[in-house]
């Protein structure tokens, strides 16, 4: 069976009505992880394969006494499981890929079966964007749960307030984090399209993802998409900061509301930040709707995050009461300027980004949370965007909020095996980050990168370290030379 041939209702069609086994290809992904959990406390058996698993997820897995094996192997879909789910990680060339298309075992994307498990029976509220998703998708969660509104949630990244990046509520509401990757081997549009949203917010549109996305045009194209789908009866809040959000969605059928900093209808004003958080006030057309709205979460970055939940949430019924609440009440995500201790008199920090933007957004509101201290920044070109040269001279102004910069080796990976010419140059970079006024290296191995900052490190420092992937467990490596131990 030829699983190209397929369509979703096709491979919807083929789900058995009673299911007791449902097997995971790639299961160590951060959604794959969370829908395996998810399969479990709602009493399926669930178990899995991936070539190698990181923490969180290797944790949660064995907490749950999910059999999963390492590596990949046809004999582990004998006997066959009743449904498989294919993680977009996967391969044609899988060998388990393989055997699932000679098998006749029906199978599912990892959206698809988010949608045919879970969400059929929920209004779907949807956070999709370059920037800013999974922080705004937490904290959509927590203000509907501070809310008493008990809703479910599937998020990108581990949300505080829940200590998980999932969370089976009773009420009504299913919070997801909407990505604009693709979805399967065997089906290269987004994930987005599939979980049928009544309510979206579109944080940013930008060009990313490199190795799907041949340019911004195509971009912009995944998400005209997404506008496209969304009904008349449904809505969608843009951040009118990113022209090219405004204009990838302005054919929807869906009620639009524009909200930003900088433009749009609804803006934030009176905006105060601090080392607590930020305190801001929000206007409609210029007048002011909502006063002394405070988030935790420091920066300005934050902000028309939680500007896009307060105007979303409103239209579906939320109080200013209700949102005031949640929104002082709300964590953050770990790994967004996550604090993961001092050392030395130094302050390490751990952080995501891996986008130009991102990083100078983390940059400034570092410098705002630590204000007047100097700044180090170690970054891993990791991501399959970061990995290219396509942003080459986008991250040598990036750093320029950083007082030195430290930059790993570009991470080598053996199913993208990029050509010399198609990659970031690091040695290059360095070289356009001193010119800008950073003092920067470029390093051979996370060793030199440690052996760097030790050496210049001094009291009062904060040092953040930008992956996204474990980046070698450079911030606790860190904490532990700094200390001396």
């Amino acid at each position: 069976m030829e699983l190209a041939a397929e369509t979703t209702a096709a491979r919807l069609a083929r789900v058995p009505q009673t299911i007791r086994h449902i097997y995971l290809i790639g299961i160590g992904g951060s959604a794959m992880t969370a829908l395996a959990a998810m399969l479990t406390r709602r009493g399926w058996r669930v178990t899995g394969s991936d070539q190698q698993i990181y923490e969180p997820a290797a944790s949660l897995l064995k907490q749950l006494a999910i059999t999963v094996y390492e590596g990949y192997a046809a004999v582990h879909l004998t006997p066959p499981p009743d449904v498989v789910v294919v993680g977009n990680v996967v391969t044609s060339a899988n060998p388990e890929a393989m055997a699932l298309r000679a098998s006749g075992i029906p199978y599912l994307s990892m959206p698809e079966a988010l949608r045919h498990f879970f969400l059929q029976d929920r209004r779907v509220l949807m956070v999709a964007g370059t920037h800013g998703k999974t922080t705004s998708t937490a904290l959509m969660a927590q203000v509907l749960a501070a809310a008493g509104r008990d809703p479910s949630m599937l998020v990108g990244g581990l949300a505080r307030n829940f200590n998980a990046n999932y969370r089976l509520g009773d009420g009504p509401d299913f919070v997801i984090e909407g990505d604009e990757y693709d979805t399967a081997f065997f089906d290269k549009g987004p994930k987005f399209l599939h979980y049928g949203a009544r309510g979206a917010i579109i944080t940013a549109v930008e060009f990313d993802h490199a190795d799907i996305y041949r340019d911004l045009d195509q971009v912009k194209a995944a998400f005209a998409a997404l506008a496209a789908r969304m009904a008349s009866g449904s809505v969608l809040a843009v951040c009118a900061d990113f022209p090219h959000a405004l204009a990838a969605t302005a054919a929807t059928g869906a009620k639009r509301l524009t909200f930003g900093l900088s433009a749009g209808s609804y803006r934030a004003a009176a905006i105060r930040l601090g080392a607590d958080g930020a305190r801001f006030q929000i206007t409609r057309d210029g007048v002011v709707v909502a006063r002394e709205l405070y988030l935790p979460v420091g920066g300005r970055m934050n902000v028309p995050n939680a500007l896009g939940v307060w105007v979303l949430l409103k239209e579906f019924g939320l109080s200013d009461r209700d949102l005031m609440d949640g929104l002082a009440s709300f964590a953050g995500v770990a790994r967004r300027q996550e604090v993961i201790g001092e050392a030395g008199g130094v302050t390490i920090i751990d952080d995501f980004g891996h986008h130009p933007t991102a990083i100078t957004a983390t940059l400034a509101a570092l410098a705002e949370r630590f204000r007047g201290r100097r700044i180090l920044a170690a970054f891993e070109p990791r991501s399959n965007t970061a990995r290219r040269a396509v942003f080459q001279r986008e991250f040598a102004a990036a750093f320029d909020g950083a007082a030195a910069v430290f930059l790993a080796p570009v991470y080598f990976k053996d199913n993208d095996p990029l050509p010399v010419a198609e990659r970031l140059d690091v040695a290059t970079l360095a070289a356009a980050i001193r010119r800008r006024g950073p003092e920067a290296a470029a390093c051979a191995s996370v060793d030199e990168i440690i052996a760097r900052i030790v050496a210049a490190a001094r009291p009062g420092d904060v040092v953040v370290c930008f992956s996204n992937g474990p980046f070698e467990n450079l911030p606790q490596r860190l904490r532990t030379a700094l200390a001396g131990d």
